[in-house]
This record gives structure tokens, C-alpha cells and sequence, in this order.
């Protein structure tokens, strides 16, 4: 009797781990651009970026661009702009913006939505993010 048991669950296992491996297909990724048409706010750039920044820059436009908008300028329906006073470092330090890359965070500011996590991101990674996100908001007196 247990090992009629042990095989009914068996099949049952192997399965579930088929249709998980073969029913559900992966989701194509989808190539969003951003453009400066829907930009919430008006966005002042630095006169030069460090060599930190520029690299930020580039990761900012292949993984938060095409929610947060060019230049973090925000999308109109889609993503807020990081270049507002909300997100001057005395109110939304640099952690906060580890802890939404790395967790997401709930939306509480804007009308949005919740911002999944960012997956394949290094902490070094969203560090320059950081870095180009404040050289932005400092070039626009958010300090």
C-alpha cells in the first residue's frame, strides 16, 4: 500500500514539474522607449558626468528609462520622474533607492503603481545608477 503511494505521488511530482518546464512559456522581453514627448517635468543636464556617472547613465537608459523617462524626466502614465524634490537624498536617500531596485517598493508618492524589482542588477550596478540620478537632480537644484 505505501508504495502504491509513493508512485501515484511520484507521477503526481513528475508531472507538475513537466507542465512547469513545458506549459508555461517564457515572456519575450519587450523593448519599451522612452522619449522626451511624454516627459512629466522639464530636465536640466549636467555639464559633464564623471566617469561613475556616465556608466550610470548608460545602465539608467537600458533599465529605468523606459519607466522613469529620459533623463528621469518621469513617463505621463507610465513612471514618475526622479528629478523631483521627493526624491531630493534628505527625504529618499540612497538606500531607499537600493532597497526599490532591489525589492520594489509600494507605490506612496505617485498614482503609478508599485515598482517591481529590478532583477539582474549588482549593488555596484544601481550604485552608479545613483550616481547619474543625483548628478541630474543636482543640475536641477535638488540637492
Amino acid at each position: 500500500m505505501k508504495s502504491k503511494f509513493l508512485i501515484v505521488g511520484a507521477a503526481v511530482v513528475a508531472g507538475l514539474a513537466g507542465w512547469l518546464t513545458f506549459a508555461q512559456k517564457p515572456q519575450e522581453p519587450v523593448a519599451v522607449v522612452a522619449s522626451q514627448n511624454d516627459a512629466l517635468v522639464q530636465v536640466s543636464l549636467p555639464d559633464s558626468l564623471s566617469d561613475q556617472e556616465q556608466i550610470g547613465k548608460r545602465a539608467f537608459d537600458a533599465v529605468c528609462a523606459a519607466c522613469h523617462g529620459v533623463n528621469a524626466a518621469g513617463r505621463d502614465g507610465v513612471g514618475p520622474p526622479l528629478v523631483h524634490k521627493i526624491y531630493e537624498p534628505s527625504h529618499h536617500g540612497d538606500m531607499s533607492f537600493y532597497l526599490a531596485a532591489e525589492n520594489g517598493v509600494r507605490a506612496h508618492h505617485w498614482r503609478f503603481g508599485n515598482m517591481p524589482a529590478q532583477t539582474g542588477l549588482s549593488r555596484a550596478d544601481v550604485a552608479t545608477i545613483i550616481a547619474y540620478v543625483r548628478a541630474v537632480q543636482r543640475a536641477n537644484g535638488i540637492n
